[in-house]
C-alpha cells in the first residue's frame, strides 16, 4: 500500500472524527444550554438577577459562573435566615425568663400563705406585698410587649403637636429628683430656662422616651454622680442629648443595646428592675416620629444617648 494511501486513509479518519466531535458538541452544547436556561430560570425565581437570553459561547464555564453565584447568593441567604433563627430562639428565651421569674415568685409567696403563712400577721401582709410587686412587673412586661407588637405592627397613632421642648425636659428632671435622690445623683440641665424650644412631635411619647433615659441613667448612675441634658440643633431638628457619667457601655454591647429584652448584664439588670424592654420601645417611638436615636459609650466613664426631634415650623 502506497504512502498516498495511507494518508488518504488518515485523512478521512481524522475528518470522520472531527464531524463526529462535531456533531456530538453541537448536540451537548444544545442540551447544556438547556441547563444554563433552567439555571437561570431558577435563579430568577428566587429573586437573582439573570438573563437568560445572554448565552456566552463557553456554555461550560457560564453554568459554572452562574452556580457559583447561585451559591454564594444562597451561602448570604441561609447565614441571615440562621442569624435570625438564633435571634428568634434567643428572643423566646428572654421572654420565658421574663415572664417566668415573677410568675414562680407569686407562686412561692401564695403557697406559703395558703400553707398557713396566711394565719401568720407578720407574714402575710408582707407576702402579699411582694406577690403584688411580682404580678404589677408581670403586668408591666405584658403591656410592653404588646406596645411594641404595636409599634412594630404600624398601629401606633402619633399625636402630632407643637410644644416648648424645653418645658417637657424640665418636668422631666422634676419628676426623677427623688429617684436621683437616692443614689445621690445630681441631675441639671445646660438649657436656659428661658430659652424656647418648639418641636413638632406627640409631646406624650417623647415623654416617655425622656423617661426612660432618665431611668437608665439614674439606674445605672454612679453615687454622687451627675445627669446632665442639653440641646443642640441643625437646620430641621433639635438634638436632646442625655449625658451620664455612670458604669458606661462596653463598646461590644452597643450595636444590640436597643434588641427586646437585651441586657448588658443580666444579673445586675434584673436586680435593678424594669423589663428589659425599655430602649426597645424608645427606639421604636423615634422611629416612628421618623426620626434617629444614637449612643456613645465607654465602659466605666459614662454614656451619651441622643435623639432628634423636628423642629416647628
Amino acid at each position: 500500500m502506497s504512502n498516498t494511501l495511507y494518508i488518504i486513509i488518515i485523512i478521512a479518519i481524522a475528518s470522520i472524527f472531527l464531524a463526529a466531535y462535531l456533531v456530538l458538541r453541537k448536540q451537548y452544547e444544545k442540551k447544556l444550554r438547556v441547563i444554563l436556561k433552567n439555571v437561570n430560570q431558577l435563579r430568577k425565581t428566587h429573586f437573582l438577577k439573570a438573563d437568560e437570553d445572554d448565552l456566552a459561547p463557553d456554555v461550560v464555564g457560564e453554568i459554572n459562573q452562574s452556580l457559583r453565584e447561585w451559591e454564594e447568593e444562597h451561602t448570604k441567604e441561609y447565614e441571615k435566615l440562621k442569624n435570625m433563627d438564633s435571634y428568634r430562639k434567643e428572643f423566646l428565651g428572654n421572654v420565658s425568663h421574663e415572664l417566668k421569674t415573677p410568675l414562680f415568685a407569686v407562686e412561692g409567696y401564695i403557697h406559703t400563705l395558703l400553707d398557713g403563712g396566711i394565719d401568720d400577721d407578720e407574714v402575710n401582709i408582707v407576702y402579699l406585698q411582694k406577690a403584688s410587686k411580682s404580678l404589677d412587673r408581670l403586668t408591666s412586661i405584658v403591656n410592653d410587649l404588646e406596645s411594641i407588637s404595636r409599634m412594630e405592627a404600624g398601629e401606633m397613632i402619633i399625636d402630632w403637636r407643637t410644644f416648648n421642648l424645653n418645658d417637657l425636659i424640665r418636668d422631666v428632671i422634676e419628676a426623677h429628683e427623688l429617684r436621683a435622690l437616692e443614689k445621690r445623683i445630681v441631675l441639671t440641665t445646660s438649657i436656659p430656662e428661658d430659652k424656647q424650644i418648639y418641636v413638632y412631635a406627640d409631646k406624650e411619647r417623647i415623654r416617655q422616651v425622656l423617661d426612660n433615659l432618665m431611668v437608665n441613667s439614674i439606674k445605672y448612675g454612679r453615687e454622687n454622680g451627675n445627669t446632665d441634658i442639653s440641646v443642640s440643633e441643625t437646620d430641621a431638628d433639635y438634638i436632646v442629648h442625655i449625658k451620664d457619667d455612670g458604669i458606661g457601655i462596653d463598646e461590644k454591647h452597643l450595636p444590640r443595646l436597643f434588641e427586646r429584652f437585651y441586657r448588658v448584664d443580666k444579673h445586675r439588670s434584673r436586680s435593678e428592675g424594669g423589663t428589659g424592654l425599655g430602649l426597645a420601645i424608645v427606639k421604636h417611638i423615634i422611629e416612628s416620629h421618623q426620626q434617629r436615636i444614637t449612643v456613645q459609650s465607654k465602659y466605666s466613664e459614662g454614656s451619651v444617648f441622643s435623639f432628634s426631634v423636628k423642629k416647628s415650623t
